[in-house]
């Protein structure tokens, strides 16, 4: 269903961010995201003079290549429209974030290595969600890779990460007793111990 008709309006900001999943040859993965922020009107800009309207404001990318257990072997960025030259120095600090998992504790991670001038606001942003973009990417699709090699779906005693975290994968309701009845009604205690703050 789509939104309700909006009131008159003036279209003045877009920001576009799109994320992006692979399986490379030698088995990693690489997840990658796209941000740019453009204006409907000319911008005027001490740095950059005036800017007809759609020019990039903001245009960055980050490629976060993950192992199988989503720990980060490789980080790339790259800013190709920024507001300022010295927003440049936002890439070096990313290198802090190879090691860490994308998992629970992912936000917390990327504050402490990345938060406040220890690093850019926009990157920061788009690591947010990478870790979703991952959990998207990966369990899916390894699933189906031992499928094809004729190998049973993976099982284990604790339920996906999913579960739990959104109304519709409830333990309680009817998604989770459909996709995952083993999971039904699960409740351990260390479940209401562990932290949040990883992937949403």
């Amino acid at each position: 269903m789509p939104l309700p008709a909006p009131q008159p309006r003036t279209h003045l900001h877009t920001r576009a961010v799109v994320f992006r999943g692979y399986h490379r040859e030698d088995g990693l993965w690489d997840i990658e995201a796209e941000m740019s922020d453009t204006k409907s009107y000319p911008l005027e800009r001490s740095e950059r003079g005036l800017m007809p309207p759609g020019t990039p404001i903001h245009g960055m990318s980050i490629r976060v290549t993950v192992d199988d257990s989503m720990t980060i072997r490789e980080i790339a960025s790259s800013q190709d429209h920024t507001p300022f030259d010295e927003c440049q120095q936002g890439n070096a600090p990313m290198q802090k974030m190879v090691g860490v998992t994308l998992g629970p504790g992912w936000r917390v991670a990327i504050e402490r290595a990345l938060g406040g001038i220890r690093g850019c606001t926009h990157l920061r942003e788009l690591l947010f969600n990478m870790a979703t973009a991952a959990y998207q990417t990966i369990p899916s699709y390894q699933q189906r890779l031992r499928r094809q090699a004729g190998l049973p779906a993976q099982e284990g005693s604790e339920p996906p990460y999913h579960l739990g975290k959104c109304i519709a994968w409830d333990f309680d309701g009817p998604v989770t007793k459909r996709h995952h009845p083993e999971f039904a009604g699960w409740q351990p205690l260390k479940r209401r111990d562990k932290p949040e703050g990883g992937p949403a």
